[in-house]
């Protein structure tokens, strides 16, 4: 996960962001969003502890086509690609992520890194990808 500021560290140029969010905060990044003509999409990932969850959440709320398959590079693929949500840019905000890292932080890591990852993929080709991981940094309760 190297190069993924997490909890305030490098923010200013960050494109993958983890830390705690108030739904306050989710609420004005997709009014933000929105106001810029992006395609913001909120994924919950609230009670999430395995990969496979992960991954059917984001498939889900993303849309992704049939050929997703369910795996890392499938994911990688597919937050890349997009075309089937034609926008000038996109914000995903992962909510409730907290569970997760503290159950399966590998599954956590490794998903901070394909979004930034994707979030490369994106810039290469001047497109704005955005995203928002809400998860303390510590253990949850």
């Amino acid at each position: 996960m190297s190069g993924v500021p997490t909890d305030g560290a490098g923010a200013s140029d960050a494109v993958v962001r983890v830390s705690s969010l108030t739904d306050e905060a989710t609420d004005a990044i997709c009014m933000l969003a929105d106001s810029l003509g992006l395609d913001c999409v909120r994924i919950d990932l609230a009670g999430c502890t395995s990969k496979g969850d992960l991954l059917e959440r984001v498939s889900r709320a993303l849309g992704f086509p049939s050929w997703f398959g369910g795996n890392w590079d499938a994911l990688f693929d597919c937050l890349a690609d997009l075309g089937w949500r034609a926008a000038p840019g996109y914000v995903l905000i992962l909510e409730h992520a907290g569970e997760l890292r503290a159950t399966a932080p590998e599954v956590f890591d490794t998903a901070v890194a394909i979004l930034e990852d994707a979030a490369r993929a994106w810039h290469d080709r001047g497109v704005a990808f955005r995203a928002f991981v809400s998860a303390p940094s510590g253990p949850t309760p």
